[in-house]
């Protein structure tokens, strides 16, 4: 036992061990009361036009098997339990339960230059098995949310890793359906209530071998498991309305996450924001989860109450990056006791744990110094070390050499098919843009007006040598100005950015199902937006009359705001913050506008970048050269000009006067428009692919760089 001083706030060792055992019960044991079902309306629509069968079973609650103790350890879990299904062991293969092993992995944080390092991980270990929960612990900047990334293959760039992470004995990517990721932000659609949410992500993960009715089921049955149906016609609200509670919020990003019972759940906070007996609830379906389906469960749990705590078969305590216990949690107690350590009677022995190796305010209080380790430095050297020599760590090396050895084969669940995910995620995005007035309602209020001010300051042209300058003007402001104004609804689609990228690291769906059901929903808000305001100002200014002609301007029009949509998706790509973004947009579109041919004539741009390339990939250049050919040709003006004729034809004008390229007819640069509108969500898909793929040469160019980095209690690492 080590004779080290307690940390100042620790009590009186006590001889007697801390009241605290750990549950025999089963976690999630509790009855379900059968209520009606939350999608019975949604279920009735679907009757009534023959699309499902009217009978729909309720599913029963999943039942949580009682842990058998069994002689052998080759499956048997942390606590010594062997977790089985039907009366069968996991094995891999025919139940595809997931095991993951991870041994000797090391996180270290560099920043730009690659000459300062930061480790965070120090050499952790340990594994997961499936029907069992294994919780993270540890202080806060001890590098439990750093393991879980790590774990479930998410570091930034910034991180480089080294160690064996092992997926049923092998290195092998995680397929869809396989594992689900519930991060600590709750990243949500804010204008969907509940029950859209739920039903939205039933559509897109579950397979299209299940019914209408069976997703239904499910979505119904994992509603109930959460505790959320109570509010499943509520708003999740965000930064524009209020909704539903955080702690519920968070209970329905589980929610989302479970709906294909994954193999392998990783959950970064799952009871952030929740109160004890929801968090004890919440944890306890997840347990009942993991032990019925055969998931095995990997969380980073803060602070658990006593209740919870006794719902984790496994413990992995970190301190300052390196592993202070991993092993069972009933054994923590007693292993903290053993080194000096024990729990006081009647305390939460969570609580006891990150009492006694919190160092963060030893700094504060003066305790704590280069040449004198504080109490709390020097309870986790004690603990560490006695760890790494004890009986606990060799039983845990010797289940993960035992994992390691089966080397067993995941099993690929299906999903839905390409078509039924485009067709759902549009109607999800048109009902977001619907209900988010900044999408595209606010810009509607803005367009209308402008068209309004346009219309009565440039209230009827006439045909008189003047109305040559107010007609190209009125025109560039419709064609570069007024899309300009599109980069306000910027902030939203990083919203929508921030859920797809949480999706697709999920295996939801992919870019190209984003971009496509993005660009259907959108295009009847933009032809509106364009239409309505559009003709507002064609008419009150007095352009040239016909169907054909307004029919003209408002398709460039429309191909000018679905542009700025797409340019302002690829900045969202680049640069997911919306102030850089909307800044960063305005300022290339700028740069366009200044060499469309308006503010100075092509001839007098310079040939070196102005005109070559700059000028040709401008999309305002064929929108205000269609603009101008649509009006102007056909068209009969006065000519005041002395020594001139009394008449100057339309074509005349464009040519000498704006030096419009006559070589081609406008729906030459209407192809062009759209084909440029294509072409823009093609290198937004093009960009999102390759940053996948310049991200890991990026972290290993920074794994080669020289770094030095020297840790010890005495002299740790500095945080970046």
């Amino acid at each position: 036992m080590a004779t080290s001083p307690l940390p100042r706030w620790a009590p009186t060792p006590s001889p007697s061990g801390p009241l605290w055992r750990p549950s025999s019960a089963a976690a999630g044991s509790s009855s379900t009361r059968h209520t009606p079902s939350p999608f019975r309306a949604i279920l009735g629509a679907l009757c009534r036009f023959g699309r499902v069968p009217t009978a729909v079973s309720q599913p029963a609650a999943p039942a949580v098997e009682a842990a058998e103790v069994t002689g052998d350890g080759g499956d048997a879990g942390f606590d010594g339990a062997d977790r089985r299904r039907d009366g069968r062991r996991w094995e891999f293969g025919r139940d595809g339960g997931v095991f993951i092993t991870w041994e000797d992995v090391w996180v270290t944080a560099v920043d730009g230059s690659g000459g300062r390092a930061a480790t965070i991980l120090h050499g952790v270990s340990g594994s997961a098995r499936p029907g069992e929960v294994l919780a993270i612990m540890g202080p806060s900047g001890c590098g439990k949310t750093t393991l879980l990334d790590a774990l479930a293959g998410r570091l930034d760039t910034n991180l480089r890793s080294k160690g064996e992470i092992l997926i049923n004995g092998r290195r092998q990517k995680l397929a869809f359906g396989t594992s689900a990721y519930v991060t600590q932000e709750n990243v949500l659609m804010s204008t969907l209530t509940v029950r859209e949410a739920i039903y939205f992500s039933a559509q897109v993960q579950l397979p299209d071998t299940m019914t209408a009715a069976e997703k239904l089921a499910r979505a119904d049955a994992t509603v109930r498991e959460m505790g959320l149906a109570g509010a499943l016609d509520t708003r999740i609200g965000g930064r524009t309305s209020k909704g539903i509670s955080g702690g519920q919020r968070r209970r329905l990003s589980i929610c989302l996450e479970i709906l294909t019972r994954p193999r392998l759940l990783f959950l970064d906070e799952p009871t952030g924001g929740l109160d004890s007996a929801a968090a004890f609830h919440v944890m306890s379906r997840i347990a009942g989860l993991a032990a019925g389906e055969g998931m095995a469960v990997v969380a980073v749990v803060h602070q658990p109450c006593a209740e919870v705590f006794e719902l984790f078969q496994g413990l992995c305590l970190l301190a300052a990056g390196k592993t202070v216990f991993f092993g069972p949690a009933a054994d923590a107690a007693e292993f903290f006791a053993s080194n000096g350590y024990p729990c006081p009677p009647m305390r939460n022995p969570s609580d006891h744990f990150l009492r006694t190796i919190n160092r963060d305010f030893d700094m504060e209080s003066g305790e704590r110094s280069l040449s004198k380790p504080s109490a709390a430095d020097e309870a986790i050297q004690v603990l560490v070390n006695s760890y790494k020599t004890s009986n606990i760590s060799e039983i845990a090396k010797k289940a993960m050499h035992d994992i390691n050895e089966m080397e067993g084969v995941m099993i690929r669940r299906n999903q839905a098919t390409f078509l039924t995910k485009v067709l759902v995620l549009t109607r999800r995005s048109f009902l977001n843009m619907y209900r988010d007035p900044g999408y595209y309602w606010l810009r509607l209020g803005i367009y209308i007006a402008i068209s309004l001010c346009l219309g009565t300051i440039f209230y009827n042209f006439g045909n008189g040598y003047n109305s040559i300058r107010s007609r190209s003007s009125m025109l560039m402001f419709i064609g570069g100005l007024l899309t300009l104004m599109a980069i306000g609804g910027f902030p939203s689609f990083v919203e929508d950015m921030k859920i797809f990228r949480s999706e697709r690291l999920n295996g939801h769906y992919g870019v190209s199902i984003f971009v496509i059901s993005n660009t259907l929903s959108a295009t009847p808000y933009l032809m509106f937006i364009a239409v309505l305001p559009g003709a507002i100002a064609y008419y009150l200014t007095g352009l040239q009359r016909g169907v054909d002609h307004f029919a003209y301007f408002t398709l460039v029009l429309c191909s000018c705001t679905m542009l700025v949509e797409g340019l302002m998706m690829i900045i969202a790509a680049i640069v997911p913050d919306f102030l850089m973004g909307i800044i960063t947009g305005a300022g290339v579109q700028g740069i366009m506008m200044l060499n469309c041919g308006f503010f100075q004539i092509p001839s007098s741009l310079p040939k070196i970048v102005w005109k070559y390339p700059v000028s040709y990939i401008s999309f305002h250049k064929y929108a205000l050269q269609g603009f101008y050919k649509n009006e102007f040709l056909g068209l009969v003006l006065q000519n005041n000009q002395e020594g001139q004729e009394k008449t100057i034809s339309g074509e005349e004008i464009i040519t000498k006067l704006f030096e419009v390229e006559m070589g081609h007819s406008k729906w030459v640069d209407l192809a062009v428009l759209c084909g440029m509108v294509v072409a823009y969500r093609l290198l937004f898909v093009v960009i999102i692919k390759v940053l996948d793929m310049v991200k890991p040469m990026v972290k290993g160019a920074r794994v080669r760089s020289p770094i030095h980095c020297t840790c010890s209690f005495q002299n740790p690492c500095y945080s970046l």
